[in-house]
């Protein structure tokens, strides 16, 4: 079973990183797109997705992750900044919680978990990171790394959320960045920094794929090639104009979230892990314990695949509908 394990494992990996890749881009084209259209004229997205291209393409041809990494620090100091002038502008004359409606439909409920899901997983680093750890016991402890990083994201996401809700109501945009005024130049600055910021972290999951791609099916057929370096450019490019063909084919930021989040991150982050420890530690259980063992991994695989099912079906849905105009 191991090594169709590592087929399908790397196979969703792939899958996961090459959606994250969509969605960046097109938050990338969306911010840009937000403030040319103030001074030019409305444009479709799908334009600014090509004007794009070229730079992120060069960001992509990096072989080094020690290169990539300065890219990553400003990317991060720059989010931080834009973070907090969002704020400001979130925080400004918001309304009471009285005028909001305080649930949403049952129906969106599906989109919702994607958007969960791609929000809060980062399974393309988690395994790397703790291998690198000094003291790999402390990733997984009740207070390591995982559970305090993921506590701090979730408040982030959820404070967020909340107040991205109660200053903006169902106008909410995939982007809280897309809500922020179109005539004030400090908004159009932060939507500019924080594309430019998501611009040069493309490159990593991209590498991931190449990685990925690269080291387990094709560099060994290449071994004796002295065209290698060529056909390593040639795998990257086409990641790339695969990546922005997709965005191309789907332009919009909060439905492709959800789509990736359904389709992916259940398999990888809850399925995956729920299957494997079933199936490496069942023996080690007796009597009632084996019981409640099989019982509860049983529970979180099912729940991750009915997260599944309708997650796409609501999202595919939606793509049909809105982008392609498409009623089912």
């Amino acid at each position: 079973m191991a090594p169709y394990g590592r087929v399908v494992s790397f196979g969703f990996l792939i899958m996961c990183e090459l959606g994250a890749s969509c969605v960046y881009v097109i938050f990338v084209a969306g911010n840009l797109k937000a403030v040319v259209d103030r001074y030019y004229g409305e444009q479709d997205i799908r334009y600014y997705m090509i004007m794009v291209f070229f730079p992120i393409l060069l960001l992509c041809w990096i072989r080094n992750l020690k290169l990539l990494a300065p890219f990553s620090t400003v990317a991060c100091v720059v989010t931080i900044a834009s973070f907090g002038i969002t704020l400001y502008y979130v925080f400004t004359d918001i309304p009471n919680l009285s005028d909001r409606n305080p649930g949403g439909n049952l129906k969106e409920l599906p989109l919702f978990f994607g958007t969960v899901m791609f929000s809060m997983s980062a399974i393309g680093i988690i395994m790397p990171l703790e291998n690198e750890m000094k003291n790999p016991a402390r990733f997984t402890s009740r207070l390591g790394v995982l559970n305090v990083a993921m506590i701090f994201l979730a408040a982030i996401y959820t404070g967020f959320g909340f107040f991205g809700y109660l200053k903006y109501g169902p106008d909410t945009a995939g982007s809280i960045t897309l809500n922020l005024p179109q005539d004030d130049l400090l908004a159009q600055t932060v939507k500019l920094m924080l594309g430019l910021a998501i611009a040069c972290t493309i490159a990593l999951p991209q590498y991931i794929i190449y990685d990925i791609i690269w080291n387990c099916h094709v560099k060994s057929l290449l071994e004796k090639n002295s065209f290698a370096l060529v056909y390593a450019y040639v795998l990257k490019t086409a990641v790339c104009v695969l990546t922005f063909g997709l965005a191309i084919l789907i332009p919009n930021l909060e439905l492709f979230i959800s789509l990736i989040g359904s389709l992916c991150l259940p398999f990888m982050a809850i399925a995956l892990p729920a299957l494997t420890d079933l199936i490496t530690f069942w023996d080690t259980k007796h009597g009632v314990h084996r019981t409640l063992f099989i019982a509860k991994h049983v529970v979180i695989f099912l729940i991750a695949v009915i997260g599944c099912y309708t997650g796409v079906k609501a999202s595919v849905r939606e793509i049909l509908r809105e982008v392609f105009h498409v009623e089912l």
